[in-house]
């Protein structure tokens, strides 16, 4: 992972991304936010639930070719009533990033358990992210082996988060896969395989935010993805079945869930933790303006905060703009605060939490640290978060 002088630069070229200080969170809210991703994997495995919310989503997000989707990033407001959550993301950035901030504080938590659910050792959670992409591979191809990797961003040396595409690339490479970092623009088919250069590309680690491959820059990885040419994860019937932010709308419905014939306690349990959440129409338009105080309104496709607005600070001219698109009306749970000394000054910071998920099974948790609107990476003193767990008494 490059080791302390890695997290030296990142800190130096990446000022804003890496927080100064870890989070505490208590066993109970890890416990509950685990019952939260439990009861979504139990819905979204329904041919029910499949078949009501597929139709939302392109052609290329009908065919299931086996692979589950890494990373997911289940993100959560911390409340006096339990975590809630606020979205499901599936190509959530930050995992080996979050082990060199953990990797640093180490030293000065040794009394408390660390940001994995039970322990903490970075070499053991590399080896299991490598096992995770390889169960990925074997989904769609079984009995072969994982040869090549592309990490696949839009310009992806100019991602603010690129350093870690370095890291998977060295991680990959440490376990005997060959990995290269790519644009959509740099592949072929050739032989119905996926080819960058002269070199077959056996699985995609997809990072774009075009979740459904739609741009012309992308129409290669469109046709190798609908094709099953390569293994694509996460892949677009991943995001249609999870992060579709129009998504929420049936997660946090209790009625609507048990008519899909979700058991009562999984319906109960995703009611009290997900803020309830209405598709924005015609027909709501003067209610949800009525009450925009109280809502935040975001893009069913948009990803990290782009397109996200406070309804208390929503202006007219952005309010038609939202009636011409495809957005979601989503309960306002405030984030819960963390109190930092910044230069010498006490500060208080915006927090939430993202549980990093591979079926099913919570991997990582980190913490995002923040002032203003929304999660940034302009914060001084903010950024990614080693999350610790504080220990049973």
């Amino acid at each position: 992972m490059g080791g302390p002088g890695a997290y030296a630069r990142l800190r130096k070229t990446r000022p804003h991304l890496l927080a100064d200080s870890p989070v505490f969170i208590s066993h109970d809210h890890i416990a509950q936010m685990a019952a939260v991703i439990t009861a979504i994997g139990r819905v979204a495995d329904l041919d029910s639930y499949q078949d009501y919310v597929l139709p939302w989503a392109p052609a290329i997000a009908q065919k299931n070719h086996g692979p589950r989707g890494v990373f997911f990033g289940y993100d959560f407001h911390l409340t006096v009533d339990g975590p809630k959550l606020i979205e499901v993301n599936t190509n959530a950035g930050g995992a080996l990033l979050l082990l060199h901030v953990a990797g640093a504080q180490q030293a000065c938590c040794q009394e408390v358990e660390n940001l994995v659910v039970g322990r903490f050792d970075i070499p053991d959670l590399e080896r299991e992210f490598v096992a995770m992409f390889r169960k990925e591979y074997a989904a769609q191809f079984p009995g072969k082996k994982l040869r090549r990797v592309a990490i696949v961003d839009e310009n992806p040396a100019e991602q603010y988060l690129s350093p870690e595409f370095e890291l998977f690339k060295q991680v990959f490479e440490q376990h005997g896969i060959a990995a290269i970092i790519a644009g959509p623009d740099e592949f072929a088919l050739r032989n119905e395989q996926l080819v960058a250069g002269e070199n077959v590309v056996d699985l995609v680690y997809n990072r774009l935010t075009d979740f459904y491959l739609q741009a012309p820059v992308c129409k290669t990885l469109n046709t190798a993805c609908e094709d099953g040419a390569a293994v694509f994860t996460p892949g677009p019937r991943t995001h249609a079945l999870y992060a579709n932010k129009r998504n929420l709308t049936v997660f946090g419905n209790e009625q609507l869930l048990v008519e899909l014939g979700v058991d009562g306690v999984t319906a109960s349990t995703l009611a009290r933790s997900v803020p309830i959440t209405e598709r924005v129409t015609e027909d709501n338009a003067d209610k949800l303006w009525a009450r925009r105080r109280r809502l935040f309104f975001k893009p069913n496709w948009g990803f990290g905060s782009r397109g996200t607005y406070d309804g208390a600070k929503l202006t007219k001219k952005t309010w038609a703009s939202i009636l011409t698109a495809d957005y979601i009306a989503q309960e306002r749970v405030p984030p819960s605060q963390r109190l930092l000394v910044v230069d010498g000054d006490q500060q208080s910071m915006k927090l939430d939490v993202r549980c990093y998920v591979y079926d099913g099974e919570i991997q990582l948790l980190g913490a995002r640290l923040y002032r203003g609107q929304t999660t940034n990476f302009r914060t001084h003193g903010g950024g990614l978060a080693a999350v610790f767990t504080t220990p049973d008494i």
